[in-house]
């Protein structure tokens, strides 16, 4: 089945709207945490939900791979491949629109870090607690360009207990459920993922030439 002028027009605005939401939302809760919490401030919105500002050098959850530099031309390579991917797809009337969106939250997820690692360290300060962070004039914020620290904030502490005493190696502990700190990029990417492994695991192939 071939696609119309307008199924076209229509599949690229799903997308472009799934990425521009992301974005925007991503960034603007990054910027108001940012400028009106403290580092490791917590805010306490539901007991099984905190605002808990951090900052990290990593990607998704805090995970670190290698030095600072690699790690955002690793995203800069995979969001090209991402954008270059999701543009041969919208094309392919056999991709459904679920696909497209999923897809496009990835790339939008993997752009959103990108923006805090690129542009941060220029023009924001980075002030020991219990001092707030502020805009500043570029060359002067607390990083290079490429260097900048990426904010999270998103915590979800389900639960938590305490491991009984007569168990081996763990007795004693305490254990809580889920610890990782994130923000919506890492969920756009993540939640984007399991959609397609778990919906559209078919229509996961590099688009051949006709495509």
């Amino acid at each position: 089945m071939k696609l119309t002028e307008q199924g076209l027009r229509r599949r690229s605005l799903l997308c472009a709207g799934v990425a521009a939401a992301i974005l925007i939302l991503d960034q603007a809760l990054k910027i108001w945490v940012k400028t009106n919490f403290y580092l490791g401030e917590d805010l306490e919105i539901l007991p099984f939900f905190h605002l808990h500002f951090i900052q990290n050098n990593g990607m998704a959850f805090g995970w670190e791979i290698g030095s600072k530099l690699f790690l955002t031309a690793f995203r800069f390579v995979m969001v090209g491949v991402l954008i270059w991917l999701l543009a041969r797809f919208v094309k392919d009337a056999d991709k459904p629109s679920g696909f497209l969106a999923a897809l496009a939250a990835i790339t939008a997820g993997a752009a959103g870090n990108i923006i805090d690692c690129v542009f941060y360290g220029e023009i924001f300060s980075n002030p020991w607690p219990p001092e707030i962070a502020s805009f500043t004039a570029i060359g002067t914020g607390y990083g290079r360009w490429f260097q900048g620290l990426v904010v999270d904030m998103l915590w979800f502490p389900l639960f938590s207990f305490d491991w009984p005493s007569w168990l081996p190696w763990i007795g004693g502990r305490h254990f809580s459920f889920f610890d990782p700190v994130f923000n919506i990029a890492d969920a756009a990417i993540t939640v984007g993922m399991a959609v397609i492994i778990l919906f559209y695991s078919r229509h996961i192939a590099w688009p051949d030439k006709k495509a």
